[in-house]
């Protein structure tokens, strides 16, 4: 036998002991290998990095980039460089971390914002890529002796930058600002530009540049923009209107969208970061801004991929070659200085020509200063050609730690003092509805069926209010009353997982009362509900139009705007919405509440809106709109009486919102033949999805209650009737006028 057999109990506890402890130092041998244990220390770093240097101020964004220099190779050496290569897993994250900033820039891309200061911000493009270019080339190649393609070559680095500060900016709430959206509008202006030159320079160092090289990238550019903006829309709208209940698979497919974008631009001839941004471009009209989809795409991005992408930016730093000569810290310290400086310059010239704040300028400035990816990829792609040599690069990388540093700080404190400006500029007479409540209840009594009214409650919020959303279900009173209150908590639970994609917060509420209309108003008062949103049947039958039905009883003891909702297809299938108003809609006392819901929903599905109203009704419509600064496009077409809506023979669509703010008996909008135009509107337009609006009125007792023989009914319906006749013969000469 073996001699092994033999071993003592002692001897094989020690070899026991002995294996263990050596796997261990196997696993902790530096740099890790394991890359289960890598990805732990990088998700211990993203968590704890930004709780630590919270407390002493200093921005998240910094903390990652530090810790990603020192656990990097080149400083303590945690993590090896094998992970850092092209086909390693950290590279793998922070280039996805990079697409989707690019993507998050697109995608929250305030497009009516964009347009209104695209001028601006080609204005401001032009000036942050110009100016570092025309001053850093004659820099680089009289200053630092660069020869005169490695100086056109790094002066193109000063002129990009990339969105590393983007994250401060969503944060605070500020992505609408003007002065943000200006700098988005220029960073994809320059960037794109500065990509371009890179690819010819390149082709020029390799004696590719000539006639065969340029048909080749406005060919493929040509074919990607068409893909784009032209074949992408039309599949994403079909995939959202197939599958608009599968949120997780639309966030797959997203995902699945934005890399495809980037490798398409990587074939076209330009860098992955120009695709990345085009599919947020594209796919911003159909993501609502305050939708369940959009808040699952920032939560990930935020939370996982950006931060490896900060990491790696301080990964590729290497601190020890400054340590070597004076020369390396030479170039490293004029290559940073006339960064920063140029990105100021451009900032200061932008902000003289529109006459801007000091505080916008430094958003500018600080959005635009930091210099990441892009920049490496250049300074690289030089390297690589040996058109650039090894000092350039270490002064980049240098370079992109102090510029993304100084970005951070300026675009913190800027952001900061931004909000305090807004703050004190806001009065009693700007916010005409902000002071309200802002609660909405939904009833429904289970989620099948009702998906797209959670969605609508969603869109129509403002973001900024605590609880804004309560669902109610409201159940008769009789011997079931109990048993149906059990059985509706497994629905509720359903519609808070409907909901858990998002973080606006819902009460759920399952409440018993005579009947629903009693059940809801009852409720809307005890949450001092300010608008009612509930599903409407239009299949009313004949004993229903007689004895009258829900929405008339609800109506007679609910004094909240109610909002009946008759939704059949995705938002993502609409594409325009259409008000009619009645006149003197303006004057009730809660048109600004239903206003402003009504945009923010135009705002959300980012499609334009016509209102077919008075010229009063229209201007006190756009006072709403300003005071609450929301910015949708809004076409206005004065009518007189609300049939008038008909007399126009215009095309209407069925993919058309139709939303109708009707009145209440006594209010001051109220008039004869209002109470038909709903059901002239569904024989009219049977295939569209509709809303009917009742502004909010107080119930007020009736004064002649005391005297039971006084009965003014009968002289109502005699003038009603004679309004009617009126109208009807005034509308035969319309049309035959």
């Amino acid at each position: 036998m073996k001699l092994k057999n033999y071993l003592c109990p002692q001897q094989l506890k020690r070899s026991g002991m002995d294996y263990f402890f050596a796997h261990l130092f196997e696993a902790f041998h530096l740099p890790l290998k394991n890359p289960v244990l890598v990805f732990s220390l990088l998700l211990f770093i993203i968590l704890l990095s930004p709780i630590i240097l919270r407390k002493i101020k200093i921005p998240a964004i910094i903390g990652l980039i530090i810790s990603g220099v020192i656990i990097g190779p080149h400083g303590f050496g945690l993590i090896g460089p094998e992970h850092m290569k092209a086909e390693g897993s950290i590279k793998l994250f922070s280039t996805i971390g990079l697409l989707y900033i690019m993507f998050m820039a697109g995608l929250e891309l305030d497009m009516n914002e964009f347009k209104k200061y695209l001028k601006k911000s080609i204005t401001f493009g032009g000036l942050t890529f110009f100016v570092p270019i025309l001053l850093g080339f004659p820099l680089c190649y009289y200053g630092l002796g660069l020869s005169q393609t490695a100086s056109w070559l790094t002066a193109s680095m000063f002129a990009t930058h990339t969105l590393v500060a983007y994250p401060i900016v969503s944060k605070f709430g500020l992505t609408k600002n003007k002065a943000v959206a200006i700098t988005i509008g220029g960073t994809i202006l320059t960037d794109t530009a500065v990509l371009i030159i890179l690819a010819v320079i390149t082709s020029s160092a390799q004696g590719k540049l000539d006639g065969a090289f340029w048909l080749r990238l406005i060919t493929s550019l040509s074919i990607f923009s068409i893909i784009m903006f032209f074949l992408i829309p039309k599949v994403a709208r079909w995939f959202f209107r197939k599958l608009d209940s599968e949120k997780s698979s639309q966030y797959i497919f997203v995902l699945s969208i934005v890399f495809f974008s980037a490798f398409l631009a990587e074939v076209a001839g330009v860098e992955h970061i120009i695709g990345a941004f085009v599919a947020g471009l594209v796919l911003n009209r159909l993501i609502p801004h305050n939708s369940i989809l959009m808040n699952r795409v920032e939560f990930i991005g935020s939370s996982l991929f950006i931060p490896f992408f900060l990491i790696f930016v301080g990964m590729v730093v290497d601190y020890k070659v400054f340590f070597t000569g004076t020369w390396p810290l030479i170039i490293a310290g004029v290559l940073t200085t006339f960064a920063i400086f140029s990105k100021w310059l451009a900032a200061f010239l932008t902000q003289k020509i529109f006459k801007m704040t000091n505080t916008e300028r430094q958003i500018i400035f600080g959005l635009s200063t930091s210099h990441a990816a892009a920049t490496l990829a250049i300074i690289m792609v030089g390297f690589q050609n040996k058109i650039l040599d090894i000092n350039i690069v270490n002064g980049t990388v240098l370079l992109i730690l102090f510029t993304c540093m100084v970005a951070s700080f300026v675009t913190e404190n800027a952001g900061k003092r931004l909000l305090i400006e807004l703050a004190e500029k806001g009065d009693d007479d700007q916010t005409e509805t902000r002071l309200r409540n802002k609660h909405l209840l939904v009833y429904m009594n289970e989620l099948k069926g009702n998906e797209s009214l959670l969605d609508f409650a969603l869109m129509v919020s403002d973001p900024k209010v605590i609880n804004p959303i309560s669902v109610v279900s409201v159940y008769p009173n009789n011997e079931d009353a109990e048993r149906m209150i059990r059985k509706s908590r497994k629905s509720l639970e359903e519609i808070v997982r409907h909901f858990s994609g998002h973080e606006a917060k819902i009460n759920t509420i399952a409440t018993i009362d005579h009947n629903l209309s009693s059940g809801i108003s009852r409720v809307s008062k005890e949450l001092v509900t300010d608008i009612v949103v509930l599903n409407d049947n239009r299949k009313t039958n004949l004993l229903k139009r007689i004895v009258g039905d829900d929405r008339d009883h609800l109506l007679d003891v609910c004094d909240k705007t109610i909002f009946f909702c008759q939704f059949d297809k995705p938002f993502v299938s609409h594409n325009k919405i259409i008000v009619v108003a009645p006149p003197m809609a303006e004057l009730e006392s809660s048109f600004a509440l239903w206003v402003e819901r009504l945009i923010r929903l135009g705002k959300e599905l980012n499609i334009k809106l016509e209102l077919y109203a008075t010229a009063a009704t229209y201007e006190r419509w756009q006072k709403v709109s300003e005071a609450n600064k929301i910015a949708i496009v809004i076409k206005s077409i004065e009518i007189e009486e609300i049939d008038d809506f008909f007399l126009l023979n215009q095309k209407k669509s069925d993919s058309d919102l139709l939303i109708f703010c009707s009145a209440r008996n006594g209010g001051i909008s109220y008039a004869s033949g209002i109470d038909s135009f709903p059901s002239k509107l569904e024989k009219a337009f049977p295939e569209n999805d509709t809303i009917i609006i009742y502004p909010s009125q107080s119930i007020v007792e009736n004064m002649f209650g005391n005297y039971e023989d006084i009965d003014v009914s009968a002289i109502t319906k005699g003038v009603e009737a004679i309004q009617k006749i009126g109208k009807e013969v005034g509308s035969i000469f319309k049309k035959g006028n």
